[in-house]
């Protein structure tokens, strides 16, 4: 076998494998697209039929969870109406407030280490430590203490708690983003007769703008896709993922096609804060992060 015909194998098998690749990743959802616009009759069949793409394309899976219309039950039996929409409201307050109480904590402690080593060497470090423990190891004491606090069951307690925990994330990665940013810059800011703060927020921070969009979309999806937290610090008051895992009914179990409609809504706040910011996202996830 000649060279030639080896690198086209080669590029073939190549070509193979990325399809591969993509029919994997793509599966779940081409799945849940196609699920949430499937009649009870179809995601829940009672002979066993499996229905690859809907036979009778419906609105009702996203009429039923927005609570925006009637459309009935399965099988005769009518059931409870859903309304994800409060639920969708608190987990933009929680993940909005989250991210930016994470992001203005992190950058200023981002900066500080950066420029003036604030802390010592080991700071960094000690930070990071934070990430170590899984949220489920620390969530009891936290539970008890927000319940004496009472923040539990809250928004904003939510938020404080979203906070803390992606706060060690923006340290790191707008760590490596001020690395990047030549010290001279704000000395001759310094010179030009701004004070510390004016440095900060007039030389450095509009260069680190791409850096910081980046770091604001990966912790805003952290935030926005929390499970675990939710369900632990909230009762009353859940979040989107917490309610979209509670979606059931007596008559077909889980409501997998209300559950698929609930978690298309949920891909797009993440999806139109990408879109908005994507002039950021390339360069932000090439200047400098990997450079630690």
């Amino acid at each position: 076998m000649s060279s030639r015909n080896v690198s086209r194998l080669i590029v073939c098998a190549r070509v193979l494998a990325v399809a591969l690749f993509l029919v994997i990743l793509l599966f779940p959802i081409f799945w849940t697209t196609t699920m949430a616009f499937k009649p009870a009759e179809e995601w829940a069949p009672t002979d066993g039929t499996t229905y690859w793409l809907p036979e009778d394309w419906t609105l009702s899976n996203f009429i039923r969870v927005l609570n925006i219309g009637d459309t009935g039950g399965f099988g005769g039996i009518i059931e409870a109406p859903l309304d994800a929409t409060p639920s969708i409201i608190r987990s933009l307050i929680a993940g909005i407030g989250g991210t930016l109480l994470a992001l203005v904590c992190g950058t200023l402690t981002a900066y500080g280490i950066s420029r003036h080593r604030a802390g010592g060497r080991h700071h960094p470090f000690s930070i990071l430590q934070m990430r170590m423990f899984p949220p489920i190891a620390v969530i009891v004491p936290i539970l008890f203490l927000w319940t004496y606090l009472q923040l539990f069951d809250t928004v904003h307690g939510l938020a404080l708690v979203y906070g803390a925990v992606t706060f060690p994330f923006v340290v790191w990665l707008m760590l490596s983003f001020f690395d990047e940013i030549p010290r001279e810059i704000g000395e001759a800011a310094r010179v030009d007769g701004c004070s510390r703060m004016g440095v900060f927020v007039k030389a450095i921070l509009p260069l680190a703008r791409n850096g910081l969009a980046t770091t604001a979309l990966f912790v805003f999806i952290l935030n926005w896709s929390d499970f675990i937290i939710a369900l632990s610090l909230t009762d009353a008051n859940k979040t989107a993922p917490v309610f979209l895992n509670e979606i059931t009914s007596a008559s077909t179990g889980r409501e997998f096609g209300p559950q698929a409609a609930l978690g298309l809504i949920l891909m797009l706040p993440p999806l139109v804060l990408a879109v908005f910011i994507q002039k950021h996202l390339v360069r932000g996830m090439t200047f400098g992060a990997i450079k630690r």
